[in-house]
Formats: structure tokens, sequence, C-alpha cells
């Protein structure tokens, strides 16, 4: 069976900086797959590259095929689409939860019209109503309680674990077939962190999505992803099953990000190690 989406030789280059370099991955209907690495391996560069947000100043070459492998004649490339076309299938069929819930919010804008933007965006002929009623099913759907209520309240009316729902709920309520979600749980505390992830397992579970999940946290990752790719300085160093990629890894730099994790067990009096070291 065809991937869903498919990069091969992705290379985006800025005018400082060469930020990814030969990236090559894919993802099946309904795979979770967990995108890791340190800050500036190039996980979100590679995330608005596949939804077309890169500005002006990037260089971008290689192939990213949405709906097919690279190359052939079924699949839609990505980045040789104009903008029209990359905004007919963002949000509706690819959608993306961004970074820091505390700020991916307009403040000044209530959040049953920022949730509701994205229905009407799509579907234009919807009337204020049915978008409304769409918007606080989302919400709903990802548990924001007396959603109908709150529809007009504001975003620092909510916790930090509410705004990440709103967030969720945005990027879902057109039903995509693949969810991007960059760094959702980093903003977070411990137990949200755990209430949000589970929510993303169940929506995933429930909608049969196709997720890339990124992450500088490979324990995080593997709560949520069946399959993993490790990214360090623009490249993809190893890729594989998640359940195997945590208890063996086969690159010095995966074991380095699994030493970097404190457990139960790390002794309080020893430095955490070193990325990389």
């Amino acid at each position: 069976m065809a991937p869903l989406l498919e990069i091969s030789d992705l290379q985006i280059r800025f005018p400082a900086a060469e930020a990814v370099r030969g990236l090559s991955l894919h993802i099946d209907q309904g795979e979770v797959l967990g995108l890791v690495g340190e800050s500036g391996s190039g996980k979100s560069v590679t995330a608005l590259a596949i939804m077309g947000l890169l500005g002006p100043a990037a260089r971008v070459a290689g192939q990213i095929a949405w709906r097919g492998r690279a190359g052939s004649a079924d699949s839609i490339d990505l980045l040789r689409q104009p903008q029209s076309a990359l905004q007919r299938l963002r949000g509706r069929e690819i959608a993306m939860i961004f970074q820091e819930p505390m700020t991916a919010l307009n403040p000044v804008m209530t959040i049953g019209s920022q949730v509701a933007e994205g229905a009407r965006a799509h579907s234009p002929s919807w009337t204020g109503r049915e978008a409304r009623r769409k918007a606080i099913a989302a919400l709903e759907a990802v548990s924001i309680p007396d959603a109908a209520r709150r529809y007009g309240d504001y975003p620092h009316q909510f916790s930090g674990g509410q705004r990440q729902r709103i967030l969720i709920a945005m990027a879902l309520i057109n039903h995509p077939r693949l969810l991007i979600a960059d760094e959702p749980t980093t903003a977070l505390d411990v137990t949200v962190q755990a209430q949000v992830l589970e929510l993303l397992r169940e929506l995933q579970r429930q909608h049969g999505l196709a997720m890339l999940f990124i992450s500088h946290d490979l324990a995080v990752v593997g709560q949520v992803a069946s399959r993993v790719a490790v990214m360090r300085a623009g490249e993809v160093v190893e890729t594989g099953p998640c359940a195997r990629l945590l208890t063996s890894p086969q690159h010095a730099y995966t074991r380095s990000l699994l030493a970097a994790v404190p457990t139960l067990r790390t002794a309080r009096n020893r430095p955490l190690a070193m990325i990389g070291a």
C-alpha cells in the first residue's frame, strides 16, 4: 500500500545555514510517526515544509509526495503546488498543532470564533450558526467543559492545558487525514502533559488519523508513536519501531538522547548525560 506522505531527499537551506540535508521518511495511513531530536535539528522546519509555510528566504529541494509515493503519477508533490492549492489542503487534509499554546491563539478573538474560522475557511457556504455548532462539537470532543457557554470566552480565561486542547480542536475540526503535532506538550506540566497525550491517542484511534508527532523527548514520543525517526543536524540518523528503538538503539546519538532522560533510577548526585557526549 502506498504511504499517505513520503518525503524524499528533502533539503532546506537558509542564507546563513543548511537546516535539513537529504531527509527521507514516510508516514502510512493511520500511523503515528515520532520525529525526535534536540532543538535545531530540523524537526519543525521539516513540518513547515510539509505545510508550505516556509518563508521566501528558504531554498527547498527534493519531494514531498502526498497520497502516494514520491515520483508516482497519482501523488501530489507539495513542494511544487501553488499557494492556492496548498491553502485548500491545509486544514482540510493536513493540519498542524503549533508550539506554545500560550501564544498560538489570538488574544483579541474569542476561542469559539477562532475554532469556527477554520471550519468556514473550507466551507464558505456555511452560515455562522452552522460554523458555531461545528466549533462547539469540536471543543466538546477535546473535553472543554461547558463548551457552548465558553464559546465566547477569550484565551486568557483558559489554563495552559485547556488552550492546548483548543488548538487541537482547531486542527481537527475538518477531520484531516494527517495531523502534525509540533511539540504539543512542551510548555505543560507533567500531569497536564499526560492528559493531552491521552487525548491525542484517543482522537487518533477514533478517527484513524495519521500523525507526525514532533518532540525532543524520546520518553514522550514513546507514549504515542508506533515508529520513530531520530534527527540530528538536519539528517535522520536512525529509524525503527518505537519499542525496538527505545530498548536497543543502534546509533550513538539515539543512545545519548535516551541517557539524557532522567528516571526514578537516576542517581541524584550524578549530572545528567549530555546529548551527543
